[in-house]
């Protein structure tokens, strides 16, 4: 909580000046901030972010040894500043599931780097109190951990620190697939034709995107720290807003990114992102058939996950809450992942599986536009945005093509933009061909990675290349094959199966191929 300025003011002034402690109190000595990013945004700024901080409360620990007086402009720096530094501190165990999915060398680094971050706040956070209290001390104890490579009190989560402060290279890898194991039980698989995909690239800023439809507005928008367009959905009564996919079919998937802003313990339990499966594509869950999901966003208590469903007008056999407490996962830029296989319908929420209705859909062939509706969120204050819709045919066993058909081709295995990073939700089907593999032992597999055309002809083809290397870590990280048995290569843009001219079209030529040697 921030303390209260003038009984502060009043409190310190009066006690010698604002000289806080004498110069037997050597100062801390000062933490090396790393050198070079890990490139995953988000902790990357998280460290910036801690450092910066850092910064500003070393050089105030630094006053105070010199026994120099703050005036009323520094308590305000240091207030602000510890305001930050506990949302910071309470943003940590979130940035750490960011780095799920990169390359075992990234995870390391990465790991590196929270961890010296974290060991920023917590003498920052200690110091600002301290410092704003006339109570800045330190003992001798303190004094020798100050560039300590201990950990004693952080979570190394795998990765221990190089002794070598100035080498960020020299750091010790212990087990880092462990924290890949959450991944290799998810069973989201994405469908295999693209039918629909919008990442909002086309869309000038400002704009409402050309590909959708509302009965309100929304507009295409640029967010710091997060990579891409972002499209807002705008709250209101009845609002809806309407993608151009039509005639889904029996099986298929649907995927999206999720970014909340301005969520806090004030937010209404009643707030929550609806995604509903309509037989029109008016503004309304639907005519005479329709089902619906919905995530809540409230914060101030865990509440469930909504499903309804609607048929022949006269209702469903569905209207259930079910338990989830998902404050962190809405608020961290979840994947919502969702598969509908004839009746059965299931939704994810990054890796776990929160909804599995055998027959939701209680009326095959009815159901053919998507629909997402928002509510009870503050305008102005609360805002929602998405990113990354893709809506694709299939979904189903892809075991049974590659043993009957000798190789699969799949789009839905995804990397984060220009990188080999695996995207978490990706893991899906990496787990079906690993149950391939274990089960004929005989099997070897050549994995080819594919690019759409943009960018550099060159770096394409390296891409490529690299991603399909990076599959084939996964599979022997994760799901212990053995690396012998898989050959990798990359073809860049040079074998395109639809249209690099359309976003759908460079979604369905970004893929993986899994062909039997």
């Amino acid at each position: 909580m921030k303390l209260p300025k003038n009984a502060l003011r009043i409190s310190l002034l009066g006690v010698a000046l604002l000289f806080f402690i004498s110069n037997a109190y050597a100062q801390t000595k000062q933490l090396k901030r790393p050198k070079n990013k890990v490139g995953i945004s988000s902790v990357d700024n998280f460290v910036t972010q801690s450092f910066d901080l850092y910064d500003k409360v070393y050089k105030y620990d630094g006053y105070a040894a010199a026994e120099t007086p703050l005036d009323d402009e520094d308590i305000d720096v240091l207030e602000d500043a510890l305001d930050d530094l506990q949302g910071l501190s309470e943003s940590a165990p979130d940035i750490i599931s960011d780095i799920d999915g990169a390359s075992v060398f990234k995870q390391a680094k990465a790991t590196l780097h929270i961890n010296k971050a974290k060991k920023a706040l917590k003498y920052s956070i200690k110091t600002a109190k301290e410092l704003l209290l006339g109570q800045r001390e330190r003992d001798k104890k303190e004094e020798d951990s100050g560039d300590d490579n201990s950990s004693n009190d952080e979570e190394s989560n795998g990765v221990s620190e190089s002794s070598n402060e100035n080498d960020d290279t020299e750091e010790e890898v212990s087990n880092i697939s462990d924290d890949l194991k959450v991944f290799s039980k998810f069973d989201f698989v994405p469908g295999d034709k693209v039918l629909f995909f919008d990442d909002f690239s086309q869309d000038f800023i400002g704009d409402f995107p050309s590909r959708w439809n509302t009965n309100a507005s929304g507009e295409i928008v640029k967010i710091n720290k997060v990579e891409g367009n972002w499209f807002e959905l705008k709250p209101g009564y009845g609002i809806y807003f309407v993608p151009d996919v039509k005639s889904l079919p029996e099986d298929y998937t649907i995927e999206f990114d999720l970014l909340t802003q301005g969520l806090s313990k004030q937010t209404s339990s009643t707030a929550r992102l609806h995604i509903i499966l309509s037989d029109n594509n008016k503004f309304n869950d639907g005519s005479q058939h329709y089902v619906s999901t919905s995530l809540p966003f409230g914060q101030y208590g865990a509440f469930n996950i909504r499903a309804v469903n609607y048929f022949n007008r006269g209702g469903g056999d569905i209207n259930s809450t079910i338990k989830a407490d998902i404050r962190d996962e809405v608020k961290n830029q979840p994947h919502i992942a969702i598969s509908v296989t004839k009746n059965r319908y299931r939704l994810w929420v990054n890796e776990v599986k929160y909804v599995d209705i055998p027959r939701f859909i209680q009326e095959l062939n009815v159901l053919n536009y998507i629909k997402f509706h928002i509510n009870n969120l503050k305008d102005g204050e609360e805002r929602i945005f998405i990113n990354n819709l893709k809506v694709a045919e299939g979904g189903v066993d892809l075991r049974r093509e590659l043993l009957s058909k000798g190789k699969i081709s799949t789009n839905g295995i995804l990397f984060d933009s220009g990188s080999d990073n695996i995207k978490p939700q990706s893991y899906g089907i990496i787990r079906q061909i690993s149950q391939v593999l274990m089960q004929d032992e005989s099997i070897k597999l050549n994995i080819i990675g594919h690019t759409d055309s943009d960018g550099n002809d060159d770096v394409n083809l390296k891409l490529s290349k690299s991603r399909a290397n990076a599959v084939k870590e996964a599979l022997i990280k994760v799901y212990k094959i053995s690396g012998d048995r898989l050959q990798t290569d990359g073809k860049g843009d040079t074998e395109p199966v639809d249209d690099n001219n359309t976003t759908s079209g460079k979604a369905q030529n970004r893929r993986v191929e899994f062909i039997k040697m």
